[in-house]
């Protein structure tokens, strides 16, 4: 899979779920978006990319979003 299209994906699903009020749950239900929605290895080559990369373009909400459940994302 293109990393770059990886991204994009990942930005506007963040961008939808950065409006919600409550960040925590937001990033909850971005997470859980990812798991049900992506393959394990478009998640593996997310989590790689912000592994070894820091996820520069991701947007900041993603990147933490990420960071807090990467576990969950393997």
């Amino acid at each position: 899979m293109n990393l770059e299209h990886l991204v994009k994906m990942a930005n506007q699903i963040g961008a939808f779920f950065d409006t919600m009020p409550d960040r925590p749950q937001a990033m909850t239900d971005l997470i859980t978006h990812l798991k049900r929605s992506w393959e394990p290895r478009m998640r593996r080559e997310l989590l790689a990319y912000v592994d070894h990369e820091g996820g520069v373009e991701l947007m900041p909400f993603v990147q933490e979003a990420i960071r807090l459940h990467a576990a969950t994302l393997k």
